[in-house]
């Protein structure tokens, strides 16, 4: 099994809400967001999948996010958009590109700081 990771950023604001602490006040992150493809084969290039289409699919994403107060962006109206849901939705969104293909999304993890990341896997 072959993988290609890359890796990109994007700024937001969030508030967590029933977790008690600061992060239940308006605070804000410069995230960090990796995003992990797998698949058996490489095409006749030699390639997984090209760098630069899985950077600007994961970009396409991170601009719905990007610069935005995150307890007002869907999905997360309701929900904490703590760093394991922002993982979990940007998976879903990557998964959507590689429909009908070889390829699945092995895992997304999103870094809050230099210190704390979370991380969501799954079935592709």
């Amino acid at each position: 099994m072959y993988e290609v990771t890359i890796k990109k950023t994007f700024s937001a604001a969030h508030a967590l809400s029933e977790i008690g602490g600061k992060c239940e006040s308006l605070h804000g992150h410069n995230f960090t967001v990796e995003v992990t493809v797998a698949g058996p084969e490489l095409n006749g290039q030699g390639l997984l999948l090209d760098f630069r289409v899985l950077k600007e699919w994961t970009g396409a994403v991170l601009d719905r996010l990007d610069h935005r107060f995150l307890n007002e962006v869907p999905p997360f109206q309701g929900r904490n958009p703590s760093s394991e849901n922002i993982a979990r939705f940007i998976f879903d969104e990557m998964k959507k590109n590689l429909a009908g293909t070889s390829l699945t999304v092995s895992k997304v993890t999103v870094w809050e700081s230099e210190n704390a990341r979370a991380t969501f896997r799954g079935n592709g």
